[in-house]
């Protein structure tokens, strides 16, 4: 389990993928007790890196697939490799999930999605998941401290963001505990943090279009420093239908991005359809 830092300049391949290995066996016991891998548990795990974290979770769970994209990894993984773990040289980002599972061994039960998220890849995994949604029960990722507070922040945060929006609408979302850099070799320049996702049964709100819907938010939190109302003009979005969404909403005009709840940018951006 490699760890999710900015990769530091003497060592050119820690740089390159950004490994920093957890070798602290505290901290990976709890992190298996978040998880909680049962029998029945079909896990996907992102970056195995040497298996520290791979091993362990195998021999609870009715199937593992480990994916790692260091290719020098792989034969350290293969050497010890059991029945009911397979393993995928690839990026991430580019596995089509619904794809590999259905390949995988046919393990009936619930999807984990787990792992040690380098920092160059944590927000677009996180739209990779948001764009799964459904598929997984439970997520449980080592993150860089801070990305883990822009996930799970909450409205009136200076953490918060469309992701945290987003986020909220689809999981319960939750931080367990910080994680030290004297837990990894090397240690990284960054404390972490261990978050868990938890599918809801249903998302709070039925969202028409999920890309227009993220390109409302993008627009909203454009500038930080300026009003939302500002941010949505000079967005290109329809001055008079901003106008009268403030009004009808009861929308304060010098209101921030981040003073808005995910209900109130639901019913914003449901104003705004009947103009689009």
């Amino acid at each position: 389990m490699r760890r999710p830092s900015p990769s530091r300049r003497k060592n050119p391949r820690i740089r390159r993928l950004g490994q920093h290995f957890l070798n602290d066996p505290g901290i990976l016991n709890k992190i298996v007790r978040v998880i909680d891998p049962q029998p029945e548990d079909r896990i996907i795990e992102v970056g195995a890196g040497k298996g520290a974290l791979t091993f362990p979770l195998a021999q609870k769970a009715g199937e593992v697939i480990a994916i790692e994209k260091d290719g020098e990894l792989i034969p350290v993984l293969q050497s010890k490799k059991p029945a009911n773990l397979t393993i995928i040289e690839k990026d991430v980002l580019r596995v089509d999930f619904r794809e590999l599972l259905a390949a995988g061994e046919g393990v009936p039960g619930p999807v984990k999605l787990v792992g040690n998220l380098p920092y160059s890849i944590s927000s677009p995994l996180m739209f990779k998941v948001l764009e799964n949604k459904g598929l997984f029960q439970k997520c449980v990722f080592l993150v860089q401290k801070e990305v883990a507070e822009r996930i799970c922040a909450q409205p009136g945060s200076k953490k918060y963001a469309p992701l945290s929006i987003l986020v909220e609408n689809v999981f319960s979302a939750r931080v367990h505990f910080i994680v030290h850099p004297g837990s990894f070799s090397p240690p990284p320049r960054v404390e972490s943090a261990l978050i868990s996702l938890a599918t809801r049964a249903a998302p709070l709100f039925q969202i028409s279009n999920d890309r227009l819907f993220l390109r409302l938010l993008q627009a909203a939190f454009r500038q930080r420093r300026k009003i939302l109302l500002n941010n949505l003009r000079n967005s290109g979005w329809p001055p008079e239908a901003t106008q009268a969404a403030f009004r009808d909403l009861g929308l304060d005009r010098t209101a921030r991005p981040e003073e808005l709840s995910l209900a109130q940018f639901v019913r914003l951006f449901e104003f705004f359809r009947k103009y689009i």
